[in-house]
This record gives C-alpha cells, sequence and structure tokens, in this order.
C-alpha cells in the first residue's frame, strides 16, 4: 500500500490500467428477454474482459452473492460514496474494508460547500481513508463540492494528497465547452496531474453524455481521448511497481442517456445502446494507455 495515492495489486506486476464497468451502467441492460439478471449482468462483464465493476455496497441481503461472483470471476470491486462530515465516512470506509472493496471513488456532498469548509471537509475525507488503507479519490462531478472548476483547482492546490477520479464530461458541460477554451485547458491540467481513476463519458457541452458511434467517430471523443491519455501519463510518471489506474466505462441510464421522449424517468427507448458504447469506450482506454506508455517510454 503506497499512501493511498493509487489502488493496489499484486506488487510484482508493473503500473497498469484496469478497465471496469459501472454497475449504475448496467441498469436496464438486457436482451431480447429482458434485463439480465445480477448474476448475468455480471458474467457478461467477466467475458467482455473487464477487470472490475464500480458499483456501491451491496446490501446486507446480497452480500454474499456479490463477493462470490466477484470472487469466481476474479473482478476487482469499487465502491461510490457520498460523503458529507468524515466521522460519518469513517463508518462507511470500515464496511468497505469489510467487504473487500479496492478504491473509492468519493462524490464529497455539496455544491454549497465552499472555501476553508470546503477544505477541512476534504483533509477529513482523505485523513479517514488513509486511516483505514483504502484509496479515496474524489470524484470531479457536478453538484458535489467539485461542481465549480476553479474552486476545484484551488482545493488541489492547497491539499497536496488530494486525489481526483476525473470525470471532465462534468465542466464541458458545465462551461458549454464545445470548443477549446485556454483557460479552461491550464485548469484541467492542474486537475489531470491529480489522475489516480478515470471515469469514461464523452460531453458534447451540451447533454452530459453522448452516442459516439461504433468507433468514437463523434467530433468530441478526440477531445476527451485527449485528456485521458494526459491523465494516464501524469500517473505513470509517479506509479510504482503494484499500482493500478481504473478507467470506469460510467454511460448511465436516462436522464444521463438521451431517450426519443426526453426527460422522463420512465423512458426506456434511448438513442443509444449502452453496453456496446461502454464497449467502445473501453476499446478506446485500452488504446490511449498503450499510446499513453509509449509516450513516456
Amino acid at each position: 500500500m503506497n499512501s493511498c495515492k493509487h489502488m493496489s495489486g499484486p506488487p510484482d506486476l508493473p503500473p497498469r490500467l484496469e478497465v471496469h464497468q459501472s454497475w449504475w451502467a448496467m441498469r436496464g441492460i438486457g436482451d431480447e428477454n429482458g434485463e439480465w439478471s445480477l448474476a448475468k449482468k455480471i458474467a457478461n462483464i467477466a467475458a467482455a474482459g473487464y477487470s472490475g465493476i464500480m458499483g456501491r455496497l451491496p446490501a446486507p441481503e446480497e452480500a454474499d452473492l456479490w463477493r462470490s461472483l466477484l470472487d469466481h470471476y476474479k473482478l476487482q470491486f469499487g465502491v461510490e460514496a457520498f460523503p458529507e462530515e468524515p466521522e460519518e465516512f469513517a463508518q462507511f470506509l470500515q464496511k468497505a474494508r469489510e467487504f473487500g472493496v479496492s478504491y473509492v471513488n468519493a462524490q464529497v456532498k455539496d455544491s454549497f460547500v465552499v472555501g476553508e469548509k470546503a477544505l477541512q471537509r476534504l483533509q477529513g475525507i482523505i485523513r479517514e481513508g488513509e486511516k483505514q488503507g483504502i484509496p479515496v479519490f474524489v470524484e470531479t462531478h457536478r453538484g458535489r463540492i467539485t461542481q465549480d472548476l476553479l474552486r476545484t483547482v484551488q482545493y488541489v492546490e492547497a491539499l497536496p494528497d488530494l486525489r481526483l477520479t476525473i470525470d471532465l464530461s462534468h465542466y464541458v458541460l458545465a462551461g458549454e465547452m464545445l470548443l477549446p477554451h485556454q483557460h479552461a485547458e491550464a485548469c484541467f491540467q492542474k486537475l489531470l496531474k491529480r489522475t489516480s481513476c478515470i471515469h469514461g463519458r464523452v460531453s458534447n457541452g451540451q447533454q452530459i453524455q453522448v452516442d459516439i458511434g461504433p468507433d468514437g467517430e463523434h467530433p468530441m471523443t478526440a477531445r476527451h481521448l485527449a485528456w485521458w491519455k494526459e491523465g494516464m501519463a501524469y500517473w505513470l510518471d509517479e506509479a510504482r511497481e503494484g499500482d493500478v489506474l481504473p478507467f470506469v466505462c460510467e454511460l448511465g441510464p436516462v436522464p444521463y442517456a438521451i431517450s426519443l421522449y426526453g426527460y422522463l424517468p420512465t423512458s426506456v427507448e434511448e438513442i443509444s445502446d449502452r453496453w456496446k458504447q461502454s464497449l467502445v469506450l473501453k476499446r478506446l482506454a485500452e488504446n490511449a494507455w498503450e499510446e499513453a506508455k509509449l509516450a513516456r517510454s
């Protein structure tokens, strides 16, 4: 364990990328026979070549099933958390450690906490992760303490131990960044230097999640790929033997996904096949990783 900056794997392996599938992204996924069962979803995730799943701590009545399936398919498991106060987060981390999670993705509450109070909250969350020996990565996410790009840069500058789950689609959307912006790019670089996890999703500046096509031909894909490669390269600069960089394909259901009927929770007729799009993201992430390694060799 290297002070919880990165997810850890076998110590005798070189630093590596693991592509994980978001469990949230599996909501509603199935075939002509209906939505897949929990067991079939996990089996198909493993068969597709994913190395892990990012979800939530299973309910007590499902914990044994989850653990048996994860162990059977040799899948890593990262969990989402929505911490507010560090003391409350400590209790969550104890349960996460008991279940055997690989890392925690923290969407820290909330967007109205700013300034010194925000720094104290983030410091407390970092401290609790270190106490429990679990890597904790704070996600760059709208509606959370990291909602604003400029203040998130301030947090990074003030907290040298703050590690991030990079999801720049949130800032592309919030800033309507259809076109490159010099000041935004400078801010992104500061965040990318703290990459410990990446969430794969492409925004076009008006929608949080767009269909990028069967080969990623959407014009915004290249920009997101460039950010992912930069984050990977920064991560490689400081990674040690056994370190793992999780890349999570995180394509959400409606209303993240665009449906034919707009913003309706009951809409199921999405314009995209999220499962196929997740596999496209997986392939793009793996290619980006090889390019990042070449650039650092």
